[in-house]
């Protein structure tokens, strides 16, 4: 069994995943618009650049997504993290400072009692992120 995050963009789904690959490494695997799917002829015009689905992999682990369309309305992620597990504390200061960039950081990367570093941050896309980097048990 593998467990994915399927995330909704409010139509910068493909400037996202961009920015993840080159800030997180991997790489995209798909990114399919809705103007190039079965069903172009059925969708409103401003839908056709916008993406329909995204791949985006890295490590075996699939971050997947979509921009919202008019029959879909955008609202932001409450409640919910994709967590980015690490096990070097710079690469975590470069990682989350990546995320964090244009976005808003809900608690500085830092020390914990169980972390060399952690931090949470909504990046500028409207995703929240948690990147944790543990100390050995």
């Amino acid at each position: 069994m593998q467990l994915n995050t399927y995330l909704n963009f409010n139509g910068d789904c493909e400037a996202a995943f961009n920015h993840y690959a080159t800030h997180l490494g991997g790489k995209i695997v798909a990114l399919m618009k809705f103007g190039d799917g079965p069903m172009a002829s059925r969708t409103p015009a401003q839908a056709h650049d916008k993406i329909m689905h995204a791949r985006y992999e890295v490590d075996g682990c699939a971050l997947m997504g979509t921009d919202c369309t008019a029959d879909g309305e955008y609202q932001p992620i409450k409640c919910a993290y994709v967590v980015i597990n690490l096990t070097d504390a710079d690469k975590a200061e470069r990682v989350f400072n990546a995320l964090a960039d244009g976005g808003k950081v809900e608690m500085p990367l830092q020390q914990t009692f169980w972390a060399h570093r952690y931090g949470i941050a909504v990046d500028r896309f409207g995703v929240p992120w948690m990147v944790n980097c543990e100390k050995a048990s």
